[in-house]
């Protein structure tokens, strides 16, 4: 169990023509960077990203932004990619993890009721796999716990390399 769980308050604006990939592993490093700075012992940082080809969708700004994410994502596969980052006694071990999710072709009316739901606040790509989006996802490669959020088998490997094992 961990023994807190902090926000990290970094920029997370994608630089220019970053590719996605990159701006995964960047992020969960920045804050694993930044929660080390003000706290000790293990950190473990993740962050999720969610790409139609090159183009990043991050967090939604508004329900707009949300519709146009789901719109986009409507009838085609694309990329989940979360990274995560433990940092521990000055080392840094990361995992990258890249499931591709497919949507089914949705209606104007699906993607109303959706975003009227508010489950695509905080979330890369506008939707949560997790919760109502489900029922958009009829096929996926990869792990589904990556597209939650964060690997778990991964981030156990993780945590085992350190020591560290959660069910033992």
């Amino acid at each position: 169990m961990p023994d807190a769980v902090v926000p990290a308050e970094i920029d997370e604006t994608p630089g220019r023509a970053e590719p996605p990939r990159d701006y995964a592993r960047r992020m969960s490093s920045e804050k694993a960077q930044a929660i080390a700075a003000v706290h000790e012992g293990a950190i473990l940082a993740a962050d999720t990203v969610v790409a139609a080809g090159r183009r990043i969708l991050g967090k939604p700004a508004d329900a707009g932004e949300a519709a146009a994410f789901l719109r986009v994502l409507s009838g085609r596969r694309h990329r989940v990619m979360t990274s995560v980052t433990l940092l521990h006694r000055g080392q840094a071990r990361d995992r990258l993890v890249e499931t591709v999710v497919r949507f089914r072709p949705l209606t104007a009316a699906e993607i109303d009721g959706y975003v009227a739901t508010g489950d695509w606040h905080g979330k890369a790509g506008g939707y949560g796999i997790q919760g109502p989006a489900a029922a958009f996802v009829p096929w996926l490669q990869g792990s589904f716990t990556a597209v939650v959020g964060l690997p778990l088998a991964e981030t156990a490997t993780l945590l085992a390399s350190i020591g560290l094992r959660g069910m033992s």
